[in-house]
């Protein structure tokens, strides 16, 4: 009897254990934070530093995903021909569940853009 309670109690304790890990993967599922990218004046190129991929231009809305409710520090690159460069950066919140609702949300980021030569 001693062996059969024994096999019982490992069994209950596996399948709990499972459970626990499976609840623990939902925990970190996907959740998504948005900005919303303007400029004066408009038309400039928007490039992420962090792997110097295009994210569009101004104005533009964007998504960024990652576990959920974490937060990115974000630093940004705005390029457009007669301007100078200007670099940001900001914090976004993965809070949303989709990128429509996230983009709904979007967090407002406005950027003044020197001419070239003017400083």
């Amino acid at each position: 009897m001693a062996h059969s309670n024994t096999y019982l109690l490992k069994l209950v304790y596996v399948v709990l254990v499972s459970v626990f890990v499976l609840l623990q993967g939902c925990a970190g599922s996907n959740q998504y934070g948005a900005v919303k990218i303007t400029s004066s004046p408009a038309g400039a190129e928007i490039v992420n530093l962090k792997d110097d991929s295009n994210l569009g231009t101004t104005p533009a809305k964007v998504s960024f995903s990652g576990s959920s409710g974490t937060a990115e520090f974000v630093t940004i690159q705005l390029r457009k021909k007669g301007y100078a460069d200007r670099i940001t950066s900001f914090w976004i919140n993965r809070r949303h569940d989709s990128v429509a609702l996230a983009k709904e949300n979007a967090i407002d980021l406005h950027i003044d853009l020197d001419k070239e030569g003017s400083n």
